[in-house]
């Protein structure tokens, strides 16, 4: 299954409150694979985009993902947006944003699994005190959708 994930109001652009500690701490946000934080795109870009394949099987009549992207067990599966300040090659994590697929209408996970379109989901990340979003990212702060 084909994912997307857009993300939009990053907090390093320009007027932003915590803006310019962001950029001059090198700060990037990426989506995790396995342990490692890859495809990662600068604080102050206009927006970050990742696209990226899931594995999906029925276990007992339940839809069910895996593969490097996705963390956590099933029933509680998820995906990670971290964000660290970049040094070189070296990346610090310092938060991460969960993006649950519990949060996922039913019908629309189905649909995505079954080769219909890709799965989008559409976040803003900035949260509310102007800094990198983290934690559970849950509706109405995220949408998914089938394109």
């Amino acid at each position: 299954m084909r994912i997307r994930i857009e993300g939009h109001d990053l907090p390093g652009r320009a007027g932003a409150p915590q803006a310019e500690a962001l950029r001059l701490g090198g700060v990037h946000v990426g989506v995790q694979r396995k342990a490692e934080v890859v495809q990662r795109v600068p604080v102050h870009a206009e927006r970050a985009v990742w696209e990226f394949d899931v594995d999906v099987r029925h276990v007992d009549g339940l839809l069910d993902v895996g593969g490097p992207w996705v963390h956590g067990r099933p029933g509680r599966r998820f995906l990670y947006l971290s964000w660290g300040a970049v040094d070189g090659d070296a990346f610090a994590m310092f938060r991460r944003a969960k993006l649950l697929f519990g949060d996922i209408p039913g019908d629309l996970l189905s649909a995505a699994a079954a080769g219909a379109g890709v799965l989008v989901a559409r976040l803003g990340l900035t949260d509310a005190e102007g800094g990198p979003r983290c934690a559970r990212v849950a509706p109405p702060d995220l949408t998914w959708e089938l394109a």
